[in-house]
């Protein structure tokens, strides 16, 4: 989808970054909803999923989501599952595609996720 006349305008990844997408409608969604309630936490979490999407070793912000919730499929390939922590509840989840060097917006919310309650 190109972006259209008042779209936000996303910024290029930085030399040897990782390109973000959103993976689902829904995720957009949420991302906007956060970008309202916590901006500047979202932009941190933006510039740390696209430099470093998987730290080594995690941070306490930043981290694989585990068990059957470690990977998921998209594109039909089955990708590494991680969560940013935006805020107290806010989260992030998103899938990471080494190969084509994409990191897809699979989970964006200012509440925490039922899923892993």
């Amino acid at each position: 989808m190109s972006a259209k006349r008042g779209d936000r305008a996303a910024p290029p990844p930085h030399s040897g970054g990782y390109t973000i997408r959103f993976a689902t409608n829904d995720a957009a969604k949420g991302w906007e909803e956060l970008c309202r309630q916590a901006p500047s936490n979202v932009r941190t979490a933006f510039d740390a999923i696209e430099s470093t999407p998987r730290p080594n070793p995690s941070t306490g912000r930043q981290h694989q989501l585990r068990g059957s919730l470690s990977t998921d499929v998209h594109a039909g390939q089955d990708l590494p599952q991680w969560q940013y922590e935006v805020t107290g509840g806010g989260r992030i989840w998103y899938l990471i595609d080494d190969v084509k060097h994409i990191c897809w917006i699979k989970f964006a919310s200012t509440s925490h996720p039922k899923l892993t309650d």
